[in-house]
């Protein structure tokens, strides 16, 4: 009977020592409230924007063309190159309008001389028509072939600088400063005035410009503040994140278009280094004007309710309180919070999907702007 009664507590015990603690030891050992990362809101300068959907274009292009007939005999730069006005692209065989100008020359240096002895013969002809060797008739003649010649003369010049303008236009030069496209045409191809085809595209980048609509119910206000000063345009890539370039709005277009409520702007850009390109989408934004000491949240802190925009506050006792809120805007990296925090408040930026009104929360600091610089370019 010993023997049972030893081997039976035996099995208790090693019963006992296989369910774990109790269910009050569990309770002190469970973790207290929800975990979840909080971050102070943040006041900050940020700028006020308008955005469109924009496209590069260059500030000039010219489709060159030649204004002469002939063969194309060089071609003086290379695809994608960088020109500047007056520099030589294409040449036409230049030697009929030498020839052309050479024999205008000619047709002028005879008519000099016709008209050289012709001016001897009225001055001889005004001494001898008092004495009444010579006829008032014959003296009115002669002044009317000096004349004639003189014409002749000055038509033959005519005919020389239209030869050498000829000459001069068979050496095709770049009429802007820009970078140069596919060619057109090969060397020996003949060329004509009157073809359609261009030679070669040239395209002026820097300066460029970069043309966007925004609604026109923001008209108003866009001439409110272009009256104050010029207004900066940034120009984003199309993940709205990275940073092109800067500029400025130059022009706002004197008419709304009907059909989509916008109204068409444009802005300069410098483009040093020709970071946009002709014809390239980006995004940009209009800076109206900047909000100095706007509260700033991450933009996952703000959650959508039935009621609106709202985020969690943490008391010192890390208790959470929901709180609505009024979202102004949101842009790189942080939300602009109209009414409803202040800087300093102590928001959840993560975890908060789990967390209810009055809720108990285990917090993990996150440093200062770390959880904006996540998404900010």
């Amino acid at each position: 009977m010993l023997i049972v009664l030893l081997g039976l507590a035996s099995v208790l015990n090693w019963y006992a020592g296989n369910r774990g603690p109790a269910p009050a030891d569990q309770a002190v050992a469970a973790p207290q409230g929800v975990p979840v990362t909080a971050a102070r809101a943040e006041a900050r300068n940020v700028p006020v924007y308008l955005e469109g959907l924009g496209t590069v274009q260059a500030f000039n292009t010219v489709s060159v063309k030649s204004r002469v007939d002939g063969q194309i005999t060089k071609v003086l730069f290379h695809e994608g190159d960088e020109v500047k006005a007056g520099d030589p692209l294409f040449q036409i065989d230049p030697r009929p309008f030498q020839a052309a100008l050479q024999q205008a020359q000619a047709v002028k240096q005879r008519d000099e001389a016709q008209l050289h002895s012709a001016q001897l013969d009225l001055q001889r002809y005004q001494k001898l028509a008092p004495t009444g060797f010579q006829t008032q008739q014959q003296l009115d003649q002669q002044t009317g072939l000096v004349g004639q010649l003189q014409g002749a003369v000055q038509a033959d010049q005519a005919q020389i600088d239209n030869a050498q303008l000829n000459l001069d236009y068979a050496l095709i030069r770049s009429p802007i400063e820009g970078r140069t496209g596919r060619r057109m045409v090969d060397v020996g191809n003949m060329v004509q005035s009157a073809q359609n085809t261009p030679l070669v595209a040239i395209a002026q980048l820097r300066p460029i410009f970069v043309t966007f609509s925004v609604p026109a119910d923001r008209l108003g206000e866009i001439r409110k503040y272009q009256m104050r000063a010029p207004l900066t345009v940034v120009a984003y890539a199309l993940d709205d994140e990275t940073e092109i370039a800067q500029g400025q709005l130059t022009l706002i277009d004197n008419q709304v278009d009907e059909s989509t409520g916008t109204i068409r702007l444009k802005a300069q850009f410098d483009n040093d280094g020709e970071p946009l390109w002709p014809g390239e989408s980006v995004n940009a934004h209009l800076v109206l004007t900047m909000e100095d000491n706007a509260v700033t949240v991450p933009p996952q802190t703000v959650m959508q309710g039935p009621n609106g925009a709202y985020v969690y506050v943490l008391d010192d006792n890390d208790t959470a309180h929901r709180r609505d809120v009024a979202v102004a805007q949101t842009q790189q990296g942080y939300s602009v919070i109209a009414n409803g925090l202040k800087a300093g408040d102590r928001v959840v930026v993560e975890g908060q999907y789990r967390l209810t009104d009055g809720a108990k929360a285990r917090t993990g600091e996150a440093q200062p702007g770390a959880i904006a610089q996540k998404s900010a370019p």
